[in-house]
Parts: structure tokens; sequence; C-alpha cells
């Protein structure tokens, strides 16, 4: 057994840190094996699904942030130019549609290795910046697939900085 292999059997999982982290906040979640981690997360729009999922030849982890909200065939042209311009905007992460289900995704993967895995702090910022980002970007993805907005309108009507209260 080398000594990377030896370290790795000590320290578990490194999913172990993000089940730490869910536990502490009361999310639901579910863990089937030592390599994926679903996490069921409330925001200001809707609940968001998370997933988590280790590689251990890449000595990655991948990260995704579903949207609960299908995208509809007619309009995946649309959405998939909203997607570009608001990639375009994101310092890390990107949203994406997985075209199977038509599901609206934010993603990120965090290389690790020559790490002892994520720390807490990782997990909660790269958790904290998914939900920011697909909260700010939101209200244009809704503009697009049920308002009918045009793209680039969608996003301008969305990154409008209100100010004050109602």
């Amino acid at each position: 057994m080398t000594v990377m292999r030896s370290l790795e059997a000590e320290r578990g999982s490194p999913l172990d840190v993000i089940e730490h982290l869910i536990a502490a906040n009361n999310w639901i979640f579910d863990r089937p094996n030592d390599q994926e981690l679903a996490v069921q997360v409330p925001g200001r729009w809707c609940d968001y699904n998370i997933y988590f999922a280790w590689n251990d030849a890449a000595s990655a982890m991948h990260f995704t942030l579903a949207v609960d909200n299908r995208v509809p065939a007619e309009k995946i042209g649309s959405v998939n130019e909203l997607l570009a311009l608001a990639n375009e905007k994101l310092w890390m992460g990107h949203f994406a549609v997985w075209q199977d289900e038509g599901l609206l995704t934010y993603r990120h993967a965090l290389p690790m290795r020559g790490s002892r895995g994520p720390t807490v702090e990782q997990i909660e910022d790269l958790v904290e910046n998914a939900i920011w980002e697909t909260e700010r970007f939101f209200p244009a993805f809704q503009y697009v697939m049920w308002g009918g907005k045009p793209p680039a309108d969608a996003l301008a009507a969305a990154m409008i900085d209100t100010v004050g209260e109602a």
C-alpha cells in the first residue's frame, strides 16, 4: 500500500466534510455510497437539488445544483443563448442544460490532487456561490422560458439592481 492510499484510508471519503456541513444546516440529504451525496437546499425561488460526486481517478469533486424547472423543448435554443450570456458574467462555475432531461443546472468541479480533500470553508463557498448565482439569474431564465422574452432583454431585466424597500 502506498503512502497516499494509506492516508486516504485513514481520512475516509472526501464527502465526509460535506455531510457534516449538510447535517449542521439540517438539510435533507442522501448518501448512497462513498462517492456520491445528494442534498435538497431551500432557496429564494425554489428548492435546489445539489449533487456532489467524488472521482478517485481525477482526485476531483464534481458539483451540480439543479433547478427544479424543466426547459421546454421549444425554448432550448433561447435558453442556450441566455446560458452563454449568463456564463460570461460568472467568476466560477457555469450554467448548463442537461439535454436529455431539459434540466437547468449550475456546475462546477474542484480539483483536489495533493490535498487532503475539501475544507468546510471551500464547500460553504461553493454552495453559497452556486445558490447566489442561480438566484441572481433565475428571473432571466423565467423570462425566457415562460415570458417569451429574448435572452438579452431577459438578462438586462433580471440584472436591474433595486434600491430601497417597497
